[in-house]
């Protein structure tokens, strides 16, 4: 499905990302990690695609540098000569009350979660639209839709991202390069794995599938938006979350 493309993953090492490089390696597909911590990790999730017999680099960046980044993608496209797919998975979280969240708190949650999607996007699309394709898929989050009480700067870098996802997709439609996000709920990740069983049981209650999603559900949307069946898809936010926005 995904034969012989190359994907480039931000915080593609673990959680979320690592899902999405694997289940896109498993359709063909060359994949390059960006992660900005955990250099073992990172190694660790490159052997596990070459084991499936593709190809796989590791970079280590921070995304919310806009030069840093551009640097990471000359990179890739000099090791693998073309970035087929980008997903803008990278995120941190600095939750807080809003009454008592720090500036920085705020200004470091939007500058990863948003303006880094906006950064690589904005280095990747020149080499996407000299091959007239490409796909892009940004993660952003049903608390950029709905809101959520000790995350304003998390929801509100998500929403942003929902409004970055519909203007890319305007903009580079005519050159044949989609953009869409996908918008998990609770998922079972390392962010999810620091509540208590009282907060897990709480928040599967609320919904409706009566459980958390697991980061194979995102990735397998990842990997439909990513492949030619989606090819007249663009500027769609897709909820994967189990019915909790219904």
């Amino acid at each position: 499905m995904l034969q012989n493309k190359t994907a480039l993953i931000t915080g593609g090492s673990r959680g979320i990302g690592r899902a999405i490089a694997l289940a896109m390696a498993q359709q063909g597909a060359n994949i390059a990690i960006i992660y900005s911590g955990n250099e073992a990790v990172a190694q660790e999730t490159a052997e596990e695609i070459r084991a499936l017999g593709r190809e796989a680099e590791t970079y280590r960046c921070d995304v919310a540098k806009f030069d840093e980044a551009g640097a990471t993608v000359k990179a890739v496209l000099k090791r693998f000569g073309a970035i087929d797919i980008l997903v803008n998975n990278a995120g941190i979280t600095r939750d807080g009350l809003l009454l008592t969240m720090k500036e920085q708190d705020f200004d470091d949650v939007i500058a990863t979660n948003l303006k880094g999607a906006f950064h690589m996007i904005r280095h990747v699309s020149g080499a996407m639209l000299r091959k007239k394709s490409g796909h892009i898929i940004n993660i952003t989050s049903v608390s950029g839709m709905m809101g959520n009480a000790g995350q304003a700067n998390y929801a509100a870098a998500k929403a942003g991202l929902i409004g970055l996802t519909k203007t890319t997709a305007k903009e580079l439609a005519s050159r044949g390069i989609t953009c869409n996000a996908i918008a998990p709920g609770f998922v079972e990740t390392d962010m999810t794995k620091k509540l208590s069983e009282e907060q897990l049981a709480a928040a599967a209650d609320v919904i409706p599938l009566k459980r958390m999603g697991r980061p194979e559900d995102i990735a397998a949307a990842a990997v439909f938006l990513a492949g030619e069946s989606a090819a007249y898809i663009t500027g769609e936010i897709l909820k994967v979350d189990g019915g909790l926005y219904i």
